[in-house]
């Protein structure tokens, strides 16, 4: 998928692409949307269109002056390769998504390929398998993340055979490495009533709320705005993230407009003790803001400190587990507030597919996948039915004499 965003042209938004030409030199395609740059539901409208237009915009064919002496020579070195593969991706996919692809490649692939001396051309899909192993017994890596090594491989060497570096692509033989269920940990209600009470007044109070109660996924929480709070109609909208990453041994924040998936944009109750909460934090931002004068850092979003400056990512994580430790509970990640909500929701009645949508899950599979196995009152209705139809009479005696 191309990168991209919107951006507003007289009046009217317009899609901008971010390509490379055959040469591999940036260039940008200014695309029309034909709608006006006028309220939330034509800015849906426009993201919408664009996200379509960078899934099926097709991928540049771009060769750099190494890989097409490979291609004759084929003498290219597997590790040489996967670099140049990097350097010809860079501009079209998220930056997030490179930063994953260049941690795995640079600090995995690479160090275990160029001990290994094996060419492109010679690469098996046993040398592939040895890979994973080394992973695997020798770094004691988990199943899940051997799954990205896999993931990265795949794409990797399927452009080498799209570009005819290669004749067929050793990935095809290789097996997806296997990996444990993934199991969230939780609160109960006690554990959380707890954690509420040693949060009040603290730095992370406001995202631990929002995490504990909607569910909301960190990015989505130092994404919110005042745009997206409609105090008038009490709902909340989900619309932008920001997410930090490290890149290039640098760490970077990035905004977007647009949330993991097009089923985590969406809109959700605005309740009477969240909107108290919520128009206390604006009174306080417009203290700080009389206060601070010309000093204030004027933005729109919601979670940041006494001088307007919005808080990193990181820094929640961080400042949660110190929080955690320091008062003695129970350890989890930030992320498991999320699962403690989905918990609650469960043991209230919710459907899984309400879940679903509460949470803004891509899809139904992924919800039942991660909460299938907390799913109690599902399990005691299929209980007392199979209670009412078998009638047991065992002859195993109390005693045994």
């Amino acid at each position: 998928m191309v990168a991209g965003h919107l951006q507003i042209k007289k009046d009217y938004y317009y899609m901008v692409l971010n390509l490379k030409d055959e040469q591999g030199r940036r260039k940008s395609k200014w695309l029309p949307t034909g709608i006006q740059a006028v309220g939330k539901k034509k800015e849906k409208r426009a993201q919408d269109m664009l996200l379509e237009t960078r899934c099926s915009y097709k991928e540049p064919v771009i060769r750099s002056a190494e890989l097409e002496s490979a291609r004759m020579s084929n003498t290219i070195l597997f590790a040489d390769y996967m670099l140049n593969w990097l350097s010809i991706i860079k501009n079209s996919v998220e930056e997030v998504t490179y930063a994953g692809y260049e941690g795995v490649v640079t600090k995995r692939i690479v160090p275990y390929f160029r001990k290994m001396g094996v060419t492109l051309g010679n690469l098996t899909a046993l040398d592939i398998e040895r890979f994973y192993e080394y992973c695997f017994d020798t770094l004691g890596i988990k199943g899940s993340t051997v799954q990205h090594y896999h993931a990265n491989l795949h794409k990797a060497l399927k452009y080498a055979v799209k570009h005819n570096l290669i004749d067929s692509n050793p990935m095809e033989k290789v097996e997806r490495p296997k990996s444990q269920k993934f199991v969230g940990s939780f609160y109960s209600v006690t554990e959380l009533e707890q954690l509420f009470q040693v949060a009040k007044g603290d730095t992370v109070e406001f995202p631990i709320l929002m995490a504990a109660f909607y569910g909301l996924r960190r990015s989505e929480i130092m994404g919110l705005r005042w745009q997206a709070i409609d105090f008038v109609g009490n709902t909340i909208m989900i619309d932008h993230t920001v997410v930090q990453f490290r890149s290039k041994g640098k760490t970077r924040v990035v905004q977007k407009d647009r949330t993991k998936n097009v089923s985590s944009c969406r809109s959700l109750p605005l309740v009477p003790q969240y909107r108290e909460l919520l128009l206390r934090m604006k009174e306080r931002q417009e203290q700080c803001r009389k206060l601070c004068g010309n000093c204030y850092i004027e933005s729109d979003y919601i979670y940041v400190n006494d001088l307007g400056a919005p808080y990193q990512p990181n820094f929640v994580s961080q400042h949660f587990r110190t929080l955690l430790e320091k008062n003695r509970l129970r350890v989890i990640r930030f992320h498991d507030l999320r699962h403690t909500c989905a918990s609650l929701l469960l043991k209230n009645g919710v459907s899984m597919k309400e879940i679903q949508e509460w949470l803004g899950h891509s899809n139904f599979s992924t919800t039942a996948n991660t909460y299938a196995h907390l799913d109690t009152a599902a399990k005691n209705t299929s209980a007392a039915k199979m209670d009412k139809a078998i009638s047991i009479a065992p002859g195993i005696q109390a005693s045994p004499w």
